[in-house]
């Protein structure tokens, strides 16, 4: 027996791109000193606070079936944020509580598409949105965004493969690039989505780390609240990453199929935890800006370094947590540029080509150690890439 072409097929012919993480890994578990520039998960743990009312919830009886779109205090909670935060009246009948921002992802294809419709997503991507497109049986579709434009993907490039497709996912502030759509970007890509009748699903998971401008939802632009389902989190805002605890928010009548989707799939959220979310979410902005605090805070130490030398460029860092390096220069790909590295200095990164064609030749660099050993890292990645630029490399 095998198992269905659909689950065998998820991601494509790769590995997804994390092959080199899990090395580096490997290579960690071993004892090396492996210094890890990889994924997004924050140097700090959880609040002890927002524990404590998880432990309270817990203890107190909360560790039955939850009531599956999520507990009423919790979407009012949620529902007061967005509207807050983006203009658009919301309340708790637009929202459904998901295990996280990603099994939002998936249930936010399921909503707007049918077995074989193409889904756009804008290359570079963070590495799920294929597979997640694939999982619901659709066909997914990159457009590209290039370096020379700052990695804003334009209008043009979306009409040119939106007229048969039925969704677009976008992420701003993006993963991996750092880079936010301005206004004009959005104000294109919600032409295309009108002109074209599709879905837009906006991944809004790093709106509280904005370093450069402002986050602008395009679920606020002129027609756009009845054909977005925004994707949200407490993941990346509260560092509570294994809490599993995100959001979709949307027409109320596409929540209420969600609901439906939520029953016959994860059956809701455990009530332990969202009653700690409902403790994160009151604990106000100050908190949020404490969380936060630390990414721009190395965003600028490693921009410093950069203005120091010729030889490694930075894409526009303007949130959340990483930042893109063009390495071109080295004459190495990204892939083989972040190999070396890690065999020569013990520095794990992210390959761009983890993230798409269009970040052939970067790389991505998670902000996510202490600042000392940030420093010390992004250091010998400078010092590494201008040895290469030296001489002639072999790729």
């Amino acid at each position: 027996m095998q198992a269905s072409t659909r689950i065998r097929t998820l991601t494509g012919t790769g590995d997804d791109g994390w092959g080199l993480f899990h090395r580096a890994r490997a290579m960690k578990d071993a004892g090396a000193p492996v210094l890890e520039l990889t994924i997004g998960e924050h140097d700090i743990r959880t609040d002890p606070r927002i524990l404590a009312a998880m432990d309270r919830a817990a203890q107190g009886g909360h560790t039955g079936y939850a009531i599956v779109p999520g507990i009423a205090p919790l979407r009012d909670a949620v529902a007061r944020r967005l509207t807050e935060r983006t203009g658009v009246a919301t309340d708790r009948d637009n929202i459904l509580i998901t295990p996280g921002g990603q099994a939002a992802l998936f249930a936010a294809h399921h909503a707007s598409c049918d077995n074989g419709d193409q889904a756009l997503y804008i290359d570079p991507y963070y590495a799920t949105y294929p597979g997640t497109i694939r999982s619901v049986g659709a066909v997914p579709v990159a457009v590209q965004a290039a370096p020379e434009d700052g990695f804003q993907p334009h209008a043009p490039a979306l009409n040119a493969v939106a007229a048969t497709a039925k969704s677009l996912l976008i992420n701003s502030p993006n993963n991996p690039t750092g880079v936010i759509y301005s206004r004009e970007t959005l104000e294109g890509i919600a032409g295309v989505v009108r002109k074209n009748d599709l879905w837009l699903i906006s991944d809004e998971v790093y709106d509280t780390q904005v370093w450069q401008g402002s986050h602008l939802s395009p679920r606020a632009l002129p027609g756009m609240a009845e054909r977005t389902l925004v994707i949200g989190s407490l993941s990346k805002s509260h560092a509570m990453t294994g809490s599993r605890l995100g959001w979709i928010a949307g027409p109320k009548e596409v929540i209420a199929h969600l609901i439906t989707l939520a029953t016959h799939t994860t059956y809701g959220v455990p009530g332990y935890i969202q009653d700690a979310a409902l403790y994160a979410l009151a604990m106000g902005p100050d908190f949020e800006a404490g969380i936060a605090a630390p990414f721009i805070r190395r965003r600028d130490m490693v921009m410093a370094l950069l203005a120091r030398q010729q030889v490694v460029r930075a894409v526009p860092a303007q949130g959340a947590m990483y930042a893109m390096l063009d390495i071109r220069a080295t004459g190495l790909s990204g892939m083989a540029f972040a190999e070396r590295l890690l065999e020569a200095e013990n520095i794990a990164v992210m390959p761009g080509e983890s993230f798409g064609e269009a970040a052939v030749g970067h790389i991505r660099v998670a902000l996510t150690l202490p600042d000392d050993q940030f420093a010390e890292a992004a250091t010998r990645l400078i010092r590494f890439a201008g040895s290469l630029a030296a001489r002639p490399v072999a790729q």
